[in-house]
């Protein structure tokens, strides 16, 4: 019942919720359980990935429309461009549909390539036209990685996503509790309900793929920001964090074994990796499962049997998402951008059902 502890505190705001947590583009689609009172790991959702692509949507906000459970930006952070950069492959631009909206009313009114600070914007004035919409995961590749040196270190991404969300951002605090770190933390009370995770963006690291196919760069996103956790949480400042550093890549085991420091082990409770390789059978995904971490399982059409990335049939989409929920997914990631009906899905996470 420890999972639960957290759902049960917040009965009174959940019940207020959930009617609109669960709202027709994010309708439940497991028959007769509802995924509104299982805790935020017990279920598994549908993500886009790079949702800032304007060829996918055209204004971010229409992304945040989609029902879609996870939303993916790329961002740069190099020294040759300004700011913190949303680009898919221009390390010194902006390439994005988001607009620095201050309002709903702008949502789909002012000019695209915005930067970070744009995008949080956007999802700002969104959240704030739609209260207690579903929590949605907001996946963040660093590209190149942090530039601390330049401005654009772990403190100062907190400080960019606590200006710009604010109270919309569930933070590491917030799953921390009174837990000397977020592993203590998820394996006595897991996370709250789905319906109380209404209203929240929760942010997720990567490394990104010039960082990590770069031999002179050491210190990736993950182990960086990790650190950053523990540096803050003895400092008595966890309330200051606003992100999740994910393990990335699957591997049997306990992938956080690889972190050299074990004091930083504790601080990842957010996984994510190839879904064939997590689907594959080498690895033990009811794991995680079990311990309440959630998976993020990307390019999850190229499971054997491969569909297609993009335009699948519904029923194909749908039965790769129960096929990877049975596997532990939390979320499951595609380009299915074209089929909102089944990002809005929100199935249990291994089977599992309320009272089981």
């Amino acid at each position: 019942m420890g999972k639960f502890s957290r759902a049960a505190v917040t009965t009174t705001v959940a019940a207020g919720l959930l009617s609109v947590a669960l709202a027709p583009a994010q309708a439940t689609t497991t028959g007769t359980a509802d995924t509104g009172q299982l805790p935020y790991s017990a279920t598994t959702g549908v993500g886009v990935h790079n949702a800032y692509e304007k060829s996918k949507y055209p204004y971010f906000a229409d992304a945040l429309d989609s029902g879609a459970a996870m939303l993916e930006i790329d961002v740069w952070t190099n020294a040759f461009g300004r700011s913190w950069r949303v680009s898919h492959s221009n390390p010194l631009g902006n390439d994005n549909n988001c607009v620095n909206a201050s309002s709903a009313a702008e949502l789909r009114t002012k000019a695209r390539n915005q930067d970070l600070g744009g995008c949080l914007a956007d999802m700002r004035s969104w959240h704030d036209a739609n209260p207690g919409h579903r929590p949605v995961l907001i996946k963040m590749e660093l590209k190149d990685g942090f530039r601390a040196n330049q401005g654009r270190g772990p403190a100062a991404l907190d400080a960019l996503l606590t200006a710009r969300l604010g109270d919309a951002l569930y933070r590491p605090a917030d799953l921390a509790g009174g837990h000397r770190d977020l592993d203590t933390a998820v394996r006595a009370d897991g996370w709250p309900a789905r319906s109380a995770l209404a209203g929240k963006f929760v942010v997720e690291l990567i490394p990104g793929t010039l960082e990590e196919d770069n031999p002179l760069d050491s210190l990736w996103t993950d182990r960086e920001y990790a650190t950053h956790l523990r540096v803050l949480k003895a400092a008595g400042r966890l309330g200051e964090a606003g992100a999740f550093p994910a393990v990335h890549h699957a591997a049997a085991g306990d992938p956080r074994s690889r972190y050299a420091d074990a004091s930083i082990r504790p601080w990842f409770v957010v996984f994510d990796g190839d879904a064939a390789a997590y689907a594959g059978g080498s690895i033990d995904t009811s794991w995680y499962d079990r311990n309440h971490y959630l998976v993020v399982m990307t390019a999850a059409h190229s499971v054997a049997p491969a569909i297609d990335g993009t335009n699948p049939t519904e029923q194909q989409a749908r039965d790769r998402l129960s096929l990877l929920a049975g596997r532990h997914a939390s979320v499951v990631s595609a380009d299915w951008y074209p089929l909102p009906s089944v990002l809005g899905s929100v199935v249990a996470r291994g089977g599992v059902r309320p009272g089981s």
